[in-house]
């Protein structure tokens, strides 16, 4: 290709960007007004949320303790992070996985399942009931203080000890907050009982919504039972109401991480073995003060959502979503 071939396809591609840039920005015109509209969200999703996560990528390549100016060192926090950080790879990382895999997926089932089971309930009587399960979420601290410290003492007088020996199916009291083999499954039950939140509401609501007239149309059409009614009908009407309560259910499964010190006092938990890769950012970014590294940690566990969002995405999104 010679010079004058090159300089004029150069040319022509410039002119191109520049009218695509130009019916952009009389897209952009045109619709004016309802860019103005939803400008307050734009402006606040930049500044809380899209400046955070690329200053959060940009530091993860920097040694910064939050007091001098950041010093870049390329990929030496991830090496790090990925081969040399026994936290993180035999605890932080591992309790993580197991911590989602159970409380994400069997928080989502028991949230649907409660919604469907609320949803055949009078009006009258299923406000109640929906305000009984959805109130746990809403307390946090508090009911952490009132109802789980005391019953998971480790005492005598500790409520689930006291049941247990009381009917002798343990002989002495259990440590279900201080033992490194029992915390994590305090932390599970503790996390799958309060997780009825905004993504159970949405459930709810889809179940509500769901056309009677179809549920009618399929038992003409051979449906019989209500198992395969929930599975034929309800399931696919509410895809997006599931597709959001998977993504909620997603977030607040790895995001997790004060559970395990608010339930043993202690941080970090007993041995390890309540931390996950929330506490590992804070362990390094509010104690040790190595905001680098923490900001690693951080872009770690956004690449870990991000990938199970997806997968939620495959399972219940659209093409049109997609």
């Amino acid at each position: 290709m010679s010079a004058i071939d090159y300089k004029t396809q150069t040319i022509k591609g410039s002119m191109r960007t520049k009218g695509r840039f130009g019916l952009f920005l009389q897209e952009v015109w045109k619709y004016r007004l309802s860019y103005l509209f939803i400008a307050p969200f734009l402006i606040a999703f930049s500044i809380f949320i899209l400046i955070p996560v690329l200053a959060a990528i940009g530091l993860s390549f920097t040694f910064f303790n939050g007091m001098e100016a950041p010093s870049w060192i390329g990929w030496a926090n991830y090496e790090y992070l990925l081969s040399a950080d026994s936290l993180f790879l035999q605890y932080a990382l591992p309790n993580t996985i197991k911590f989602a895999v159970i409380v994400g997926p069997g928080g989502y089932i028991a949230s649907f399942i409660l919604a469907w089971l609320i949803a055949q309930i009078p009006d009258k009587a299923r406000l109640w009931y929906v305000l009984a399960f959805y109130a746990p979420s809403l307390a946090g601290g508090v009911t952490m203080s009132i109802i789980w410290i005391p019953m998971l003492s480790g005492d005598r007088i500790g409520y689930l000890n006291s049941f247990l020996l009381g009917l002798n199916i343990i002989d002495e009291p259990m440590l279900w907050v201080l033992d490194k083999d029992l915390i994590m499954g305090s932390m599970i039950a503790v996390t799958l009982w309060s997780s009825m939140g905004i993504g159970f509401l949405a459930m709810l609501a889809g179940i509500l919504n769901v056309d009677k007239q179809l549920i009618e149309a399929g038992r003409l059409d051979g449906i019989r039972s209500r198992l395969q009614e929930v599975w034929h009908i309800t399931i696919p009407v509410m895809k997006p109401q599931m597709l959001f309560a998977a993504v909620m259910a997603i977030v607040g499964a790895f995001k997790a991480g004060n559970i395990g010190v608010q339930l043993s006092g202690q941080n970090p938990t007993p041995q390890y073995a309540g931390n996950l890769l929330v506490n590992h950012v804070e362990d390094y970014g509010l104690i040790r003060f190595e905001m680098g590294y923490a900001s690693a940690v951080s872009v770690v566990l956004l690449v870990i959502i991000f990938f199970a969002n997806r997968l939620s995405w495959k399972l219940f999104g659209t093409k049109g979503d997609e």
